[in-house]
């Protein structure tokens, strides 16, 4: 085993992070404030080649492995949720199933302008009455001749509503065997009749972020839109959630990092009894447990990526490290809150945000529960 990063990896981890501290840090309370999409931070993210970072060149990427994009999420996630989210769910959910199950002419037609920064893209699946239960979908999609015909609406879609996305993936119903739905997914371009998109505000967490409503109203695409084959649908939502999932991980991982960190900061500043709060063993031992418990995530979450990069099965490691990255990040803002006192409940304080910002990842891309229901498939329960 070798737990040394390369000098890429660590290239990577120290560029994001100075693009972090400078560029997203001065911005994120008044963003958040606002409940502010920032087209400003996103082309910014673009130019220093965040997104597509897994792509070939050939398509707009840089051919990095799966652990330096998660180590750019883990580092954005470290200053602010909101600009992780959406470079999280544009590269793991919105441009990897184009990538992995597209033609050559729609990874051409697509990949290379959502590579820049100047167009997002977004994963159509959860819907108001589907949402742990992906196979719930009531969309449709009925093949008219020479077109895809969708009606129904999609719910808590990220990147879905902004002037800059470009378009979705939809999973839909298109037709029943033997009394079983048929899931297909389609891609729909912005713009295009009958697709409205309603951007969702007074959000709790990750406030810069872009959440939205996707709504078809007899929305007609050629059937070229067609991505992957009929029927096949449901698995490439589910194959795409399991590398998501490693991304989620890398938010809570970086969150955790950054709620850490200003714990340790604050407790030794701030005096108490005439000694500062680390001195006092009560808050070493909350500091030890919160830096043991990030240790162990990481390298829960490195070790799933190893397995994705040298093409070994890792869903159930995705499923864990989504599942303890997640549930460390709601732990140890937790105790970092409370190590700041009722400072920490005070806007004034970035802990405040981040005390928000976790609670979204046990539930998003797959709720804790769900988490655990594939774990325990996957052990042979």
């Amino acid at each position: 085993m070798d737990f040394e990063l390369t000098e890429t990896q660590q290239m990577i981890r120290q560029t994001v992070r100075e693009f972090a501290e400078r560029e997203v840090k001065p911005r994120a309370k008044e963003l958040d404030a606002k409940g502010e999409f920032s087209y400003e931070l996103t082309k910014m993210m673009g130019e220093l080649g965040l997104f597509g970072m897994n792509l070939p060149e050939k398509y707009g990427g840089q051919g990095l492995d799966t652990l330096s994009y998660i180590i750019a999420v883990e580092e954005l996630a470290r200053v602010d949720g909101s600009q992780a989210a959406t470079l999280a769910a544009h590269n793991s959910l919105g441009i990897s199933p184009i990538y992995e199950f597209g033609t050559e002419e729609q990874k051409m037609k697509y990949l290379p302008q959502l590579c820049t920064g100047e167009g997002l893209w977004s994963f159509g699946l959860t819907e108001p009455g589907a949402g742990s239960d992906s196979r719930g979908s009531k969309t449709t999609a009925v093949l008219d001749g020479d077109e895809w015909v969708i009606n129904g609406s999609k719910i808590f879609i990220t990147n879905g509503a902004s002037d800059i996305s470009k378009g979705c993936t939809v999973q839909a119903v298109s037709g029943e065997k033997d009394g079983k739905k048929i899931f297909t997914t389609i891609i729909v371009e912005a713009g295009t009749p009958g697709f409205r998109r309603v951007p969702m505000h007074n959000k709790m967490m990750w406030r810069a972020s872009d959440t939205s409503e996707l709504y078809f109203d007899d929305v007609r695409v050629p059937k070229e839109n067609l991505l992957g084959k009929v029927g096949e649908g449901s698995h490439i939502m589910l194959h795409t959630l399991d590398g998501g999932r490693l991304s989620i991980g890398a938010m809570g991982l970086g969150l955790a990092q950054g709620a850490f960190e200003m714990a340790l900061n604050y407790a030794k500043e701030r005096k108490q009894f005439g000694k500062p709060l680390t001195k006092f063993q009560i808050n070493a031992f909350k500091l030890a447990d919160m830096a043991m418990k990030i240790e162990l995530a990481r390298n829960l979450l490195y070790k799933a990526c190893w397995l994705k990069d040298n093409g070994k099965p890792y869903t159930k490691e995705a499923a864990m490290s989504k599942l303890y990255c997640s549930e460390i990040a709601k732990q140890v803002a937790d105790e970092a809150v409370q190590i700041h006192g009722g400072y920490g409940l005070m806007k004034d304080y970035d802990i405040e945000r981040f005390y928000r910002d976790q609670r979204l990842l046990q539930i998003g891309e797959g709720t804790s529960e769900i988490q655990r229901l594939v774990i325990s498939r996957q052990i042979g329960c």
